[in-house]
């Protein structure tokens, strides 16, 4: 990195602060803008009070900016594990639905001490292990669900308990009574949702929704119906800490107990993972989160938000590009969205009373399009026809059956997939390559048989270390099979490391590739079936 590019670089610490008020002082309120709609909706989805996702916001903001690994993310709760939540919330409280949050709450206790300890054992590169369809396939699907599920809310309909098909089954129900009045107020949400960003306006598109919805709720008389028991509004208590509640640990010993915690622990970390990296992609200074302290921070950050109540966070990629494009310079901005979350929510509570779940219902069913919208399934056909089986499969299996068992069946058919390719057993898990330096300036990394998700992770730590600034050779002739996660690795890494004044270029004719996307999985040579012997 040149020296003009580091006299550039923002300052840390109270330095930074000193620095860069201003600009992440600008940011941290316009983030807030588009925080407090979503922390809502998304905590009301999952079955947890409206207050809740406020509280992990502000904890997010306040706590984890102070202490994580990362720059420019923001820290809260996201659309991503409402499924895993709400699944939580029914299972345990078996009807209840203030037990169930309870209960909840103590799974995500346990879980943010799991984020700690993989953190602590530097475990935040296992989200390497993941291929990259199946994450797409998992996005989806949490996409369809939140869709089917928040459906019923915009027509301002409560359907009966039951499985995702049930759900969606109930939706010709809803709309032969819907609520017009609720109509009208989600669907201008979902057009504004669409048209307002043409319009160039700083100002986010969901503050206009939720300014719509207050305007519409208040024409409608919705809060005077609320007091006669029908409920279209936000219910959050005047005194902020009334919302407080507190975990109820009485069924660890339970199966549901220990289910919640592994997907709340899994899909929490994988996700905040993927997000913190895709976030560093777009920071203009080119700074590298430390993936396993930002993870350790989100563990603690989610073990005080749940026993005071909270949803568990991740670093959450929507806010977090809002942020860097209105000019944040510093983990700062993350600390002002969170503080102006507090102050707002103590002395404005009347006003976050007076927004409609239709308009929160909106922006949901908005983002749930966003993650499971065609496009996303012909991205996955452009990389390759397997990786639209591996998507679809994903997909299909987390609708059926669940968040887990789904991502299972992806890595499993993946497996199977690269297996009958050639790949022989021992290569699946083990990866060989050699760093080879024919002079001081250049280091050439030969890959020798077969690079795959699942044997990434050494390749990734040795990277990691080279010293910058020098001429990276990715040798590919001694391949075998270098799959489409391996290859969308390299290709960020040399973005990431040219940033920084290194050099990079790959060497090596491909036999054969799967599709005509540059970053699809290959064949490089014949299978002659013989094991490698070079090794890093």
């Amino acid at each position: 990195m040149n020296k003009s590019f580091l006299s550039m670089m923002p300052k840390t610490g109270l330095a930074g602060l000193k620095e860069n008020w201003l600009s992440d002082l600008t940011s941290g309120f316009l983030v807030f803008l588009i925080a407090l709609p979503l922390c809502l909706g998304i905590a009301v989805a999952s079955g947890f009070p409206p207050s809740a996702g406020i509280i992990t916001a502000i904890i997010g903001g306040v706590l984890v900016s102070r202490i994580s690994g990362s720059f420019l993310t923001i820290n809260g709760p996201a659309a991503g594990l409402i499924v895993v939540l709400l699944a939580a919330v029914q299972a345990l409280g078996e009807g209840d639905a203030l037990a169930g949050y309870r209960y909840t709450l103590a799974a995500i206790v346990v879980a943010s001490v799991v984020q700690i300890l993989m953190g602590r054992f530097k475990l935040g590169q296992l989200s390497s292990f993941f291929p990259a369809s199946v994450i797409h396939g998992m996005l989806a699907a949490i996409g369809i669900i939140i869709i089917a599920t928040q459906t019923h809310v915009m027509l301002g309909v409560t359907p009966e308990p039951g499985s995702l098909f049930s759900i969606i089954a109930q939706i010709p129900h809803s709309l032969s009574v819907m609520n017009l009045d609720c109509v009208l107020i989600s669907f201008l949400g979902l057009l504004i949702l669409i048209i307002w960003p043409l319009s160039g306006s700083k100002i986010p598109a969901p503050v206009i929704v939720i300014l719509m919805g207050i305007v519409f709720a208040w024409h409608f008389g919705f809060q005077e119906a609320a007091t006669s028991g029908s409920h279209y509004l936000v219910t959050i208590p005047d005194n902020f800490m009334a919302g407080f509640y507190f975990p109820d640990f009485s069924k660890i010993t339970t199966m549901a107990f220990w289910e919640a915690v592994l997907s709340i622990s899994l899909v929490g970390s994988l996700e905040s993972l993927l997000s913190a990296t895709a976030v560093d992609k777009l920071d203009p200074y080119k700074r590298t989160s430390d993936l396993d302290r930002d993870l350790t921070a989100i563990g603690i950050g989610n073990l005080v938000a749940g026993m005071i109540g909270g949803l568990p966070m991740i670093a959450e990629i929507v806010r977090s590009s809002a942020n860097i494009n209105n000019g944040a310079k510093t983990a700062w901005a993350n600390f002002f969205h969170g503080l102006i979350l507090l102050l707002f929510v103590v002395f404005f509570t009347g006003f976050i009373q007076r927004i409609p779940l239709a308009a929160l219902a909106a922006l949901l069913v908005y983002t749930g399009y966003r993650l499971a919208s065609p496009k996303t399934f012909t991205q996955a056909l452009d990389v390759g026809k397997e990786q639209l089986l591996l998507f679809v499969v994903t997909l299909i299996g987390i609708l059926a059956t669940d968040l887990l068992l789904g991502v299972i069946l992806g890595i499993v058919v993946k497996l199977a997939i690269t297996l009958a390719r050639g790949v022989w057993l021992g290569n699946l898990f083990k990866i060989h390559f050699t760093i080879q330096q024919p002079d001081n300036n250049t280091r050439v990394i030969k890959l020798l048989g077969s690079a795959l998700f699942s044997n990434i992770l050494p390749l990734k730590q040795t990277l990691a270390g080279l010293e910058q600034g020098k001429t990276l050779i990715f040798d590919f002739s001694d391949g075998y099979l270098i799959d489409h996660t391996v290859m969308t690795f390299i290709h960020d890494f040399q973005q990431n490391y040219e940033a920084q004044g290194g050099h990079c270029r790959q060497v090596g004719s491909a036999l054969e590739t799967f599709s005509d996307h540059a970053l699809a999985a290959r064949l490089m040579t014949a299978d002659d079936r013989v094991e490698v012997q070079g090794e890093s």
